[in-house]
């Protein structure tokens, strides 16, 4: 019985082509296919850490990026993005009906971030990455130097940060406090509808 029942949750968390949904996963370079990680869980939930690789594989062009993509229709969406090599650059693209869209960044991440809707960024991300990253500006020519982020959903976007020192999340508590009182970088600005304060 106990050995059905483990069979039947490790099928419920890996998707329709046999990718993981939950745990960790390790990047690899597929030279023959168009994204090195493609995930479509449809309506499970996505729960995963995505480990990129330390070195450049044998036929892995230079200026290659790890493509990853994420689909869900509507089941929330965690994704961490781990990487131990700045020199390992990625694009990431998560395409989620109304799913809530929960990122983790490495700490030192460079580049551009594309999402729809509104986003909110952890005391962390703020601290250690918003100054190297192009939140929703216009991005001409592809960089393959950086890094590149496209989030589409309908649903909740949160970006944080996963801190390459460390190989964890980012310390919320520590994070906080640095936000507090020693970091000068602000949230990207959001619109503000200040009629509301006009009385008639």
């Amino acid at each position: 019985m106990s050995s059905d029942h483990s069979t039947l949750s490790y099928e419920k968390s890996r998707n329709i082509d046999g990718q993981p949904t939950r745990g960790t996963h390790k990047v690899k370079y597929h030279p023959s296919a168009e994204w090195d990680f493609q995930l479509d869980s449809e309506h499970l939930p996505i729960d995963l850490s995505l480990i990129l690789p330390h070195y450049r594989a044998r036929a892995q062009p230079i200026e290659h990026r790890m493509a990853m993509l994420a689909e869900s229709q509507s089941s929330p969406v965690k994704l961490k993005v781990c990487r131990n090599s700045p020199r390992t650059r990625f694009y990431l693209k998560v395409q989620g009906g109304a799913s809530d869209v929960t990122l983790w960044l490495p700490s030192d991440f460079k580049g551009h971030i594309y999402h729809t809707g509104k986003a909110t960024f952890s005391a962390g991300f703020i601290n250690r990455i918003l100054r190297r990253a192009r939140v929703n500006e216009p991005d001409g020519e592809e960089r393959y130097d950086e890094d590149d982020v496209v989030v589409i959903t309908r649903g909740r976007i949160t970006f944080k940060m996963w801190d390459v020192q460390t190989c964890s999340p980012e310390n919320t508590h520590k994070e906080s406090l640095k936000r507090i009182f020693g970091c000068s970088w602000k949230a990207p600005e959001t619109a503000i509808d200040w009629d509301c304060l006009l009385k008639d």
